[in-house]
């Protein structure tokens, strides 16, 4: 007679249960808060949008002459005139020198700061790094006055003995004052490189240790770690810094007032007198103006505010292009 041996089978386990997902009030009250303040913002800046258009709009159409060259309404009043062409390329021309000058210099000193200086070297250099970023825009203006415009005379002279064959450094008048478009981005360049800097030295200090150990190991140089892991991981961070500095170049104010010798022509030459910008324009004619002329200049503030726009949006599109190759999703 033959036994059956007992049976060993675990007996069935019921199936886990899903762990409850606690949402606590601290929680809600923070997604609510984070989410109220983005939809504050976007009303913010439509009630901004809405208010430049509406009174640029009442100007424009009181407008007797041309809003690209010269906008004037009532020659008896001798209002304000500008053309919106001269304050734009003032505003570029001034920008852009600004952001020739300044990127380089604020990338290799970040570069400079996390990677070659030792320690305490690099400490003093990011605290003066750190004070130039909070001083104001009128001291600013006030040392250009002072000190900048006058020591540039030799650099202007120079540049135009040996470059004034390419027009732009041509120096209509030598003995004239350097209270050039030159000098504006060169003042600019100096502000808005603190920005660039502190922004550009935290997304380099965010590389992975570990790209860097690896390519060290690889036999890579100091600069090859750099070309090839750090610059390719801190891109968007770069461009991101450089549109902040970019930013408050085109809008800076006091400073470009204070040293700028504004007209209303439009020339190819940096070195000479004139030039203009729309928040300099705005700031030095705001206070003599009527009250078409005080739509007018909102009507300029509105082309800035366009152009901020239009500069920040493609910086969100280079940096989209560019995140899949910059090593942060690695």
């Amino acid at each position: 007679m033959t036994s059956t041996a007992p049976s060993t089978a675990p007996p069935p386990t019921a199936p886990p249960r899903k762990a409850r997902t606690v949402t606590r009030p601290g929680d809600r009250i923070f997604a609510g808060m984070s989410t109220g303040s983005g939809v504050l913002l976007l009303v913010v800046m439509a009630a901004i949008a809405v208010f430049l258009t509406v009174r640029a709009v009442h100007a424009i159409a009181k407008d007797h002459g041309n809003f690209l060259t010269t906008f004037e309404w009532n020659a008896a009043l001798t209002p304000p005139k500008f053309g919106v062409a001269v304050l734009a390329y003032g505003t570029a021309v001034s920008s852009i020198i600004a952001m020739v000058i300044a990127v380089p210099i604020a990338v290799g000193i970040a570069l400079f700061i996390t990677h070659y200086a030792p320690r305490k070297v690099g400490g003093a250099i990011a605290f003066v790094v750190d004070l130039l970023a909070a001083v104001p825009s009128i001291i600013y203006g006030l040392w250009g006055a002072l000190f900048l415009v006058p020591h540039l005379s030799g650099l202007n002279l120079w540049l135009d003995k040996y470059f004034g064959w390419t027009v732009i450094f041509d120096k209509s008048d030598p003995n004239s004052s350097p209270r050039s478009l030159f000098t504006v981005g060169i003042l600019l360049a100096i502000m808005i490189l603190p920005i660039i800097t502190n922004v550009s030295r935290e997304v380099i200090r965010q590389v992975p240790r570990m790209h860097q150990e690896a390519a060290l190991a690889l036999g890579a140089t100091r600069w090859e770690v750099i070309r090839m892991s750090v610059l390719p991981f801190a891109r968007s961070g770069i461009i991101s810094a450089s549109m902040l500095g970019l930013g408050r170049a085109l809008g800076e104010t006091m400073a470009v007032a204070t040293v700028l010798s504004a007209n209303s022509e439009l020339s190819a030459h940096l070195l000479d007198i004139g030039g203009g910008t729309f928040s300099q324009n705005i700031v030095a004619k705001f206070g003599e103006a009527t009250d078409f002329g005080r739509d007018a200049l909102i009507a300029s503030g509105l082309v800035l505010f366009v152009i901020t726009l239009v500069v920040n949006g493609a910086a969100r599109v280079i940096i989209a292009r560019r995140k899949e190759y910059s090593g942060a999703n690695a």
